[in-house]
């Protein structure tokens, strides 16, 4: 299904940053709707879909965490808009957008129904929007920025930040900031998706290791192939390899490298990610807050080393915050300055911390602790799954942390995630970062009008942030999901926002 939206002339100097967005003067552009393949394809199919995910919901499907994208991944939840394939805003429960001043944006609603009955109307809208805003802590999406949200008529919702924002229409695409319905929102506690989204798939229930979930056959973007999906969370990776080979599942997403070969060639897919792989170093607490040790720490890792030894050839060797996933990134990157002189580590004893969800980090893991060792430092290794482990890396109960970050995916922004991450107020700064330099080049970037201006902006930012030693990017990895010859209209892209749709079928 497509949907079209133009927009006025004064809307060009306002592009987004990888891509043209979707206000071209004087133009209309379509863009595919986030159901997915056109449905007069074939038809609903009445079939199940049977999906295997890494993840399983650590936060009780809060629209708010990691489990946003959980969310939208099973094709549950909307936001006003949606990135399309190039990375460009595209519409979803808003048809279009158009901006009043250079603080207010007016989009403009489709109608379109909740899961519970009720019409996404202006003021519920404004009313989750709202919410998001007070939640503690922020969604990563509103990093370093203050939103109001108002109904306007009939059919318009106006949202006025407090300093410009360029990039608004690319924001409000954010899993962590999708629409649920006034129900959603009791007096306590965090909001609920069941039964509340606008998505095509509707969440029934939820059992230890698995969720049902049923087509919604109010969805406005038309009813969906599948009659429904039973997700099972398997965070083993063989396990969900095994299970695709052995027709249990329909869909596995996260294959590990050490299984794509194992797996028939018209099952593997692939696609490119602006997933980087990368080892944050706690600079708030303990070892690492001397930056000549963190200076040592970046000296010993061979980060082509892992690529080829742990990802056989599936990702590249870390180069930045953004990979080649990002096209424009290499050309425009800024060779850090300042670094700190490696010291001798002479035993520093260090706790090294990562994740099982993810197949290749636990052995991503193993060959830096060989290469910290062999530098000198003593470093004792912790895995456990993700879930078990958010809250300490987050309260800095670590001194290192290997994690995979899509690093387009709150905003489709690339200012979006040094905020989040690296400022002294981000809402994911696993490495504890606060520095004057780095915020201020943050900030100046969030500021940047223009795309040529704002990639530059951001690469200077990440130049900075490089500078500290605060990360070390080890690898920029590939999407390998085990598909049945059966499914068609698998949603892989870059930003890993998307899995199921409307138009997914067995």
């Amino acid at each position: 299904m497509q949907v079209c939206i133009s927009s006025s002339k004064g809307a060009v100097r306002f592009l987004a940053p990888l891509v043209l967005l979707a206000l071209l003067p004087g133009l209309a552009g379509c863009f595919v709707s986030p159901g997915g393949e056109s449905l007069s394809d074939g038809g609903p199919s009445g079939s199940r879909l049977r999906v295997a995910l890494a993840f399983p919901p650590a936060e009780n499907f809060s629209p708010y965490g990691a489990d946003a994208t959980l969310l939208s991944r099973l094709g549950v939840t909307e936001g006003l808009t949606a990135l399309d394939a190039n990375g460009a805003a595209a519409p979803a429960l808003a048809r279009s957008w158009r901006r009043v001043s250079d603080r207010t944006w007016r989009f403009t609603l489709r109608e379109a129904t909740f899961q519970d009955g009720k019409d996404v109307t202006p003021a519920a809208v404004a009313s989750a929007l709202t919410h998001a805003t007070q939640a503690e802590p922020a969604p990563a999406a509103l990093a370093g920025v203050s939103l109001d949200a108002k109904g306007d008529g009939d059919s318009g919702v106006r949202v006025t930040t407090v300093e410009p924002d360029p990039v608004l229409p690319m924001r409000l695409s954010s899993p962590s900031l999708a629409i649920l319905s006034p129900k959603a929102y009791g007096k306590e506690g965090t909001p609920t998706p069941v039964g509340t989204a606008t998505g095509p798939f509707e969440i029934t229930e939820v059992s230890g290791g698995a969720a049902t979930l049923d087509r919604y056959d109010d969805y406005w973007g038309g009813l969906a192939h599948a009659s429904g999906i039973d997700a099972r969370f398997v965070k083993d990776g063989t396990a969900r390899a095994n299970a695709v080979r052995t027709g249990d599942v329909d869909t596995a997403e996260a294959i590990p490298v050490a299984q794509a070969a194992t797996l028939d060639e018209a099952t593997l897919e692939e696609a490119g990610t602006t997933r980087t792989t990368s080892l944050q170093l706690n600079t708030g607490i303990g070892p690492f807050k001397d930056p000549e040790l963190r200076a040592a720490a970046r000296a010993a890792i061979d980060s082509s080393a892992l690529v080829k030894g742990v990802f056989e050839g599936y990702a590249d060797p870390g180069a930045g915050i953004f990979g080649p996933a990002v096209t424009w990134a290499e050309s425009k990157r800024v060779k850090p300055a300042g670094r700190a002189k490696a010291a001798r580590p002479d035993g520093t004893p260090i706790t090294l911390a990562t994740y099982d969800n993810r197949p290749e980090l636990p052995e991503v893991a193993q060959v830096v602790q060989q290469q910290l060792e062999k530098a000198g430092f003593t470093v004792k290794l912790e895995v456990r799954e993700y879930s078990r482990l958010e809250s300490d890396a987050l309260d800095g109960k670590f001194d290192a942390f290997i994690g995979a970050r899509n690093s387009l995916l709150d905003t489709g922004d690339p200012v979006g995630v040094l905020g989040s991450d690296y400022t002294c107020d981000g809402a994911y700064n696993l490495a504890r970062l606060c520095d004057k330099q780095v915020d201020k080049a943050v900030d100046r970037a969030v500021e940047t009008d223009g795309t040529d201006e704002r990639q530059d902006a951001a690469m200077a930012a990440e130049a900075a942030i490089l500078g500290t030693d605060a990360v070390v990017p080890l690898a920029h990895q590939q999407i390998i999901a085990g598909v049945s010859p059966e499914v068609r209209g698998v949603l892989l892209d870059p930003y890993e926002r998307t899995l199921v749709g409307a138009g997914t079928r067995r």
